[in-house]
């Protein structure tokens, strides 16, 4: 039995299918992984991304921030891929309960996903620091310099930054969605990214399934392990 015919028998026989997915997700819709080797660290910025997208380096040089942030983190002409695709006919057939993700692009909810849980925010929400008036991603994109709200205040994307914390409700959502699960689908993901990577660990159901590009640490501890791009995995199951 091959690697699809294993992830296909395991699918068919789980109840509560949860999916944690990461930026390897969203790579197949043309969404570039800033930590990927990929030449996003050596290019026009003084600064490496994980500086540039910290809560510290908004605060004291936010103008700087939105020049990065509407070059590289606001991919909106991305369309969803076979994954969120096969991901969102699986939760219509009752097959998946929860996606769980690190990504912040929209594109589960774009392909018809209704359950979820987005750890790291969105880029398609936004909001004034001040007064909290929400605005439409288009406003930060076409706009130049810090967008600023009627009041005068500072919009700020609905995007957990480095040294923020998570949203709790969101969190206790998730591990409530993964430790309900039979079968908990990790995919596209290094699982070096904390404290989203830990989530996983509150899997207690039966079948737990990785799908990655390059080996993780969890490898070893996973029932099947599919080194290869998630969309094309995904795309090969019938449900």
């Amino acid at each position: 039995m091959d690697g699809i015919e294993k992830l296909q028998k395991i699918i068919d026989e789980s109840e509560r299918v949860v999916f944690f997915g990461g930026a390897g997700v969203s790579t197949e819709s043309g969404i570039p992984d800033f930590r990927s080797v990929d030449g996003l660290y050596n290019q026009k910025y003084d600064y490496p991304p994980e500086t540039i997208l910290s809560h510290t380096f908004f605060r004291k040089k936010t103008e700087e921030f939105y020049k990065f942030y509407r070059d590289k983190m606001l991919c909106l002409d991305a369309k969803p891929n076979k994954a969120h695709l096969k991901l969102a006919e699986m939760e219509a057939k009752g097959k998946l309960t929860a996606v769980v993700t690190q990504n912040i692009d929209g594109l589960h909810q774009a392909a018809g996903s209704r359950k979820v849980l987005e750890l790291h925010g969105s880029v398609l929400r936004n909001f004034c620091e001040d007064c909290g008036k929400p605005y439409d991603v288009g406003d930060i994109l076409n706009g130049t310099g810090v967008p600023k709200c009627s009041c005068g205040g500072t919009i700020k994307p609905d995007v957990v930054l480095y040294e923020e914390g998570l949203d709790n409700d969101t969190v206790t959502e998730a591990i409530e969605q993964i430790a309900r699960a039979d079968c908990l689908i990790i995919a596209g993901t290094s699982l070096t990214v904390y404290p989203a990577a830990g989530m996983v660990r509150y899997f207690r159901g039966k079948h737990l399934v990785l799908i990655n590009r390059d080996p993780t640490p969890m490898d070893d501890s996973c029932e099947l392990v599919l080194h290869d791009k998630v969309g094309e995995v995904l795309d090969r199951i019938k449900v």
